[in-house]
């Protein structure tokens, strides 16, 4: 599996962030990121500390190529919720929800983190796929009395556990929006195989904070800042899946056990529900998301889309790798539901033991 974004979803000519360069790089030791995070650093000289102060709330993380979007009128939230998977209609000011967006064959196409803050719903998207959620949202409004604004130019986001001390904050911006993963919604199913309680993104309160992008460097004076090593590393520890990179055109999301915070199973018609309920009712997903430890004694990291081998054959891909302050090098990997939890695996010749994800 590729980190690149489906072909359907990546940057335009017309997509504010597309080509996008943080000034953020220009801070000493910033080291650039590439592939799903190019925009942004890849870290500011030492990884290992940056994950520490980012869970320890010390430290924030630049988000800044990341898209946005602002819907007002007063149909947004009853037309959103028709047209994703998450009940959307008793959003409060301030409340933050997660929902998907599907093709008519239940595979994921978008992931929209939103907040209203009572006038308008803010959607926060993966880099370089706003352009196209914004051209099919509005291809979808009919006559509803909504309006679509990509105010990507005008904000930038911030990542972290807990707000650091002094953060500056600015009127008229987005509320802050808190994500909800690994709690489970209201109505969903969750294909975890571990107890809710024990879930490790637990250890993983996540927010996203939005400043004036032309503020973005004063913003942060005097924060220390973590780049994307960090906040990928500590996304892989909790499971968290990302689309663009634990997703390709065949995700479902049980495979990831993303119903868990992006899915209402009750809420009426969506494109896309069939397949959600028949795998729901029916079975299991083809695929299922692990976590892989592997072999510390190696200096690399297998990139993503490496081949996951057992007994030589190919029974999946590394969508993401890591390199953890506690864990080691880790890895979200996509596998063959039948493939044994127990089976000794090779990722590009380095040894890996699984830690399910998603039970078989």
């Amino acid at each position: 599996m590729s980190t690149t974004p489906d072909p359907a979803t990546v940057a335009t000519a017309d997509d504010p962030v597309a080509g996008y360069a943080s000034p953020l790089l220009a801070l000493p030791g910033a080291v650039a990121a590439e592939g799903l995070d190019a925009g942004v650093a890849w870290h500011y000289g030492d990884p290992v500390k940056e994950q520490r102060a980012l869970l320890d709330g010390s430290a924030v993380t630049d988000l800044s190529h990341r898209g946005l979007l602002r819907i007002s009128g007063p149909d947004r939230l009853t037309w959103l919720n028709s047209v994703t998977t998450q009940l959307l209609t008793d959003l409060v000011a301030g409340q933050s929800r997660e929902t998907l967006v599907l093709s008519p064959h239940g595979h994921v196409e978008h992931a929209l983190q939103v907040t209203d803050d009572g006038q308008a719903c803010w959607v926060s998207v993966e880099p370089g796929t706003v352009a196209a959620l914004a051209n099919w949202l509005r291809s979808m409004q009919f006559m509803l009395r909504v309006h679509v604004d990509d105010v990507s130019d005008e904000w930038a986001a911030l990542g972290m556990v807990a707000e650091p001390p002094g953060l500056l904050h600015t009127d008229g911006a987005p509320p802050v929006w808190v994500d909800p993963w690994p709690r489970p919604g209201v109505d969903t199913r969750c294909y975890s195989g571990v107890p809710d309680d024990e879930h490790p993104g637990l250890a993983r309160p996540w927010r996203q904070v939005w400043v004036q992008r032309s503020r973005l460097v004063e913003v942060v004076a005097g924060v220390t800042v973590a780049g994307s090593w960090a906040a990928e590393a500590l996304r892989v520890a909790a499971w968290r899946p990302r689309l663009g990179a634990e997703t390709d055109h065949r995700t479902i999301p049980h495979e990831l056990d993303w119903l868990r915070t992006a899915l209402h199973l009750n809420k009426g018609c969506y494109r896309g529900q069939e397949t959600v309920a028949r795998v729901v009712n029916l079975g299991r997903p083809p695929r299922r998301l692990v976590m892989l430890h592997l072999d510390g004694s190696e200096h690399t990291l297998p990139p993503s889309g490496s081949a996951v081998q057992a007994g030589g054959r190919d029974v999946g891909r590394v969508t993401t790798s890591a390199r953890h302050h506690e864990l080691g090098p880790v890895a979200l990997a996509v596998v063959k539901r039948s493939l044994p939890v127990s089976e000794p695996l090779q990722v590009a010749g380095i040894a890996a033991a699984q830690e399910v994800v998603v039970a078989p």
